[in-house]
């Protein structure tokens, strides 16, 4: 089981009189800057242009910097910024200019698991993963909560790089809920396997294949869209709320053994044989020199990918009854 770290058991004091540079200030930047801030942390904002991040930043009472005037500052440097970019970044406005002996942090075990940065020997390596977008990281935080969040140590040079993870994640408000201990593999193989099979690319096309084939058997597609499409949010909020066992008693006995009997034979054992597949390309480091490759040409997989999703029925059905159901909403608000 993961060791759980709780909020009264987390300190800031590793990381307080330290100057942290948040790179970027975008979804996690944003919040990370703010949450430290308000947590009583010194916090400087690297951008690498002045563009709407760095007015944003302005707005919000920041003094942004450039990159490399940020990291020359920092005595941590927190990588806050798409994946893909961090290895550009690293050569041009962090390794030349960082304080011998200052650490890195991430948000996502990536770049050090499969070596996009040559990781200095003396600079502490670890990682504070908030399991929600940014946004959701801010405004837990401000209503006196927090989202829960995986740390992890991928170089311990002071002796202290696990204290100063919890300490950042204590800052973000994180430990708030509970800060669970793992590796920079297990957070990014575990991370990279559950998109694939099931968060984004398994349900995805779950979906697409039970539509289509109502459709295909002639049945109308707004009637389709809401037995495969519409209806999951239900289901997946009643399983975020009660557990997968909690679902299956709420809804109805005839759903309960027409799933129970059916799913099996739909999500079978050749299935897992994929999976199995996906998760050895993922582990061998195939899947990450693939998507390398493909970010170096300007993802035009996933660019046509998004264009036949954003033409297909079901998307085009989507749209129309995801406006009336917003009129719907509209009229319960509606005040004679």
């Amino acid at each position: 089981m993961a060791k759980i770290f709780r909020d009264e058991e987390v300190s800031l004091d590793p990381i307080k009189g330290k100057v942290i540079a948040i790179l970027g200030y975008g979804s996690q930047g944003r919040a990370w800057a703010l949450n430290l801030r308000d947590s009583g942390v010194k916090v400087l904002v690297g951008l690498e242009r002045r563009g709407s991040s760095w007015a944003k930043a302005e707005e919000e009472g920041f003094k942004p910097l450039p990159t490399s005037e940020a990291v020359s500052q920092a005595d941590i440097i927190a990588f806050l910024i798409p994946d893909m970019a961090h290895k550009d970044l690293w050569v041009k406005s962090v390794k030349p200019y960082m304080k011998k002996g200052a650490d890195l942090v991430f948000a996502h075990g990536f770049t050090v698991h499969y070596g996009l940065i040559d990781v200095p020997p003396s600079s502490d390596v670890y990682m504070v993963a908030p399991k929600s977008p940014g946004e959701m990281v801010r405004r837990s935080y401000l209503l006196g909560g927090g989202v829960p969040a995986l740390v992890a140590v991928y170089q311990d040079v002071s002796g202290e790089a696990l204290s100063k993870a919890l300490a950042i994640a204590k800052g973000i408000g994180c430990t708030r809920a509970g800060a669970l201990q793992t590796t920079f593999r297990e957070e990014v193989e575990t991370d990279l396997f559950g998109e694939q099979v099931i968060l984004v690319g398994g349900i995805v096309e779950l979906i697409k294949a039970s539509f289509e084939t109502l459709v295909e058997a002639g049945y109308q597609p707004e009637i389709a869209y809401f037995e495969t499409i519409n209806e999951l949010k239900l289901i997946v909020d009643m399983i975020y709320e009660r557990g997968l066992g909690g679902m299956l008693r709420a809804v109805s006995d005839t759903a309960k053994y027409g799933g129970l009997t059916v799913g099996k034979f739909v999500i079978d054992d050749s299935v897992r044989e994929r999976m199995k597949k996906v998760l050895e390309d993922i582990r061998s480091g195939s899947f990450a020199k693939k998507w390398l490759e493909e970010y170096s040409r300007g993802m035009p997989t996933v660019i046509e990918g998004l264009k036949k999703i954003d033409e297909s029925i079901e998307d085009v059905v989507g749209r129309q009854l995801r406006e009336l159901m917003a009129r719907g909403l509209k009229w319960g608000t509606h005040k004679e």
